[in-house]
């Protein structure tokens, strides 16, 4: 008979993480100024660059920090999260250069991470960065795990927005009250319930062994397989499920039923979760009725014939693309001419990109996709998610000129963000000396002034922050590197996922270095002036805000002065 200690033993073992071996260690930005010795399959600078963006997760880790965190300067932070309501909330990713932690978007970041590993994830194992894949998915997903405590609840952010905002320092003073916000079976948040199923969904698939084959070159990462590991997030992918479709609280947005959290992340809706999410389940749980779901949200919520961007909160050129990929994967499901169909929505989506852009996206003077709104807050996201769809798709796309277009495409947003720009500036922190060192992060600057924040440190960053990707250029694809800009230069987790995927597949097919390798310090300057955005004056010198309260001064002088002439004519005729 089994003893207690022994089964406990064996239960570790069946979900126990890949070690890391050898260990390894972002070089020095310099570093990226030079050829790799070989210029072959796996390159290593290209393996760098993915192992910097694996790195940039673990940087961001809340939580006990283990034994064998490898960023020297980060320390155990908000260990009481989740105290507010019984519950152990610690653990899991600041989400971006703050202390917030934040379910919706990381479920995309998973979501889309996973999903890129089912098809891509030899160039993780020819990079030797499974073991760190394997640490980066979990930190977060069992975060999530915990943040899902019942089938009638889940957890969508633990810190108050406007707290953290008002705080700039270390990970070590954090402000309190943390509270942790929850949305429920009677106050429901379709959009963030549906995009964690389809975060346990798609990485359930990666740990049972999936590879997404609608095409022969997929491949999945080696060692990564874990049946254990996998029951248990299918587990939560089935119980989110149900609490996004059969709420007694019916369908909502998460702000709606948590007001709170609708400063930082809001959602504009939940048809296109729906749709994401059940054809995760349907692959994840090789189910044709979940597929069938899936097509119900897709024609419920009108999700053909869209041009949207595609980010944490827009996720429908995904579904294009995974319904394609699905019906070539599980032909059974969709037929041959269903395959037809799905070819011809996902290629005009991507053809649109590839022409420049089309719902009131365009193309930057330097080469850089821009979708007004969007990308305002954050420039490289978008064209990078872009670039991640067409890399996706371009193996199963209906001609070889369609292949070569999307990749071509793809290439060149991968090749605008690491220097191949007007500015020459790798907007990849750490890689290169061009990249960012004054960096949107309370925890990497090193300062702790929040009125000072670009003089305190007065300099580069005290910490390098490696493998972050910032917000990026303007529409004039001018950068500056200045600290307080937190629309040019603060990371995020959602800004590295997508790149992940990039990197993974140019690790697996590309021999050249990338571009990053061409410029030697000194390439990037700032231009003159200053930004012109959400977080600086504009040129005028006057904020948005300024603008308004500018314009209400004229407007209430301008009426004054007008009733001071009809009182003057007045008195005159009454003479």
């Amino acid at each position: 008979m089994l003893t207690l200690p022994l089964l406990l033993c064996i239960a570790g073992l069946a979900n126990a993480q890949l070690t890391p071996s050898p260990i390894f260690t972002p070089p020095p930005a310099d570093a990226g100024t030079t050829p790799a010795p070989q210029q072959t399959v796996p390159n290593q600078q290209w393996s760098n660059l993915l192992g910097d963006l694996l790195y940039f997760y673990e940087a961001q880790r809340s939580g006990q920090l283990p034994d064998d965190n490898r960023v020297s300067w980060r320390n155990s932070s908000g260990l009481q999260d989740g105290s507010d309501v019984g519950l152990d909330l610690s653990g899991g990713y600041y989400d971006a250069g703050d202390y917030i932690k934040a379910s919706y978007p990381l479920s995309w970041v998973l979501t889309s991470v996973c999903w890129g590993a089912t098809v891509f994830g030899q160039g993780y194992d020819l990079a030797n960065q499974t073991a760190y894949l394997d640490e980066m998915l979990r930190w977060g997903l069992d975060w999530l795990i915990e943040a899902h405590p019942d089938n009638s609840t889940f957890f969508v952010q633990v810190g108050d927005d406007t707290i953290d905002n008002n705080y700039w320092g270390g990970d070590q003073d954090i402000p309190t009250p943390r509270p942790s916000y929850q949305v429920k079976d009677t106050n429901p948040g379709t959009d963030a319930t549906a995009q964690a199923s389809a975060a346990f969904s798609s990485c359930a698939f990666l740990y049972a062994g999936g590879i997404l084959n609608s095409t022969s070159s997929a491949t999945a990462p080696s060692g990564i397989e874990n049946k254990t590991y996998a029951n248990t997030l299918l587990r939560h992918a089935v119980g989110l499920w149900e609490l996004s479709v059969n709420a007694s609280g019916g369908m909502d947005v998460y702000q709606d039923a948590v007001p709170a959290v609708g400063d930082a992340y809001p959602s504009s809706g939940y048809g296109d979760d729906l749709t994401l999410a059940a054809l995760f389940m349907a692959l994840a749980t090789s189910s044709s009725s979940a597929y069938q779901q899936a097509l119900l949200y897709y024609s419920k919520y009108k999700l053909s014939g869209s041009n949207a961007v595609l980010n944490w909160d827009s996720k429908i050129p995904a579904v294009y693309t995974l319904f394609t990929e699905l019906a070539l994967a599980r032909p059974a499901w969709a037929g041959a001419a269903n395959l037809t169909g799905w070819r011809s929505e996902a290629e005009r989506w991507m053809d649109g990109v590839v022409s420049g852009g089309k719902g009131g996206a365009y193309m930057t003077g330097g080469g850089l996709l821009y979708y007004p709104g969007d990308s305002d807050s954050a420039s490289l996201n978008p064209a990078l998610n872009a670039a991640m769809a067409l890399t996706h798709y371009a193996p199963i796309a209906s001609t070889s000129d369609k292949t070569s277009a999307y990749l071509d495409f793809a290439t060149s947003q991968l090749n605008y963000t690491l220097g191949d720009n007007p500015m020459s500036a790798v907007y990849v922190v750490g890689i290169n000396p061009n990249s960012p060192n004054r960096v949107h992060s309370a925890m990497a600057s090193g300062g702790d002034n929040i009125n000072a924040i670009d003089t305190d440190p007065d300099g580069p960053d005290l910490h390098v922050l490696y493998g972050a990707v910032v917000g990026g250029p303007d529409k004039d694809d001018k950068f500056w590197n200045i600290r307080s800009d937190y629309i040019q230069s603060e990371p995020a987790l959602d800004y590295a996922a997508p790149l992940l995927t990039l990197a993974a597949f140019a690790v697996m097919n590309n021999p050249t270095d990338p571009y990053f390798t061409a410029l030697q310090a000194g390439a990037y300057s700032p231009p003159s002036g200053h930004p012109c955005d959400d977080s600086w004056a504009c040129h005028s010198g006057l904020s948005e805000g300024g603008k308004i309260a500018l314009g209400v001064v004229i407007s209430v002088v301008g009426i004054a002065f007008l009733l001071c002439i009809v009182w003057f004519v007045w008195r005159m005729r009454k003479r």
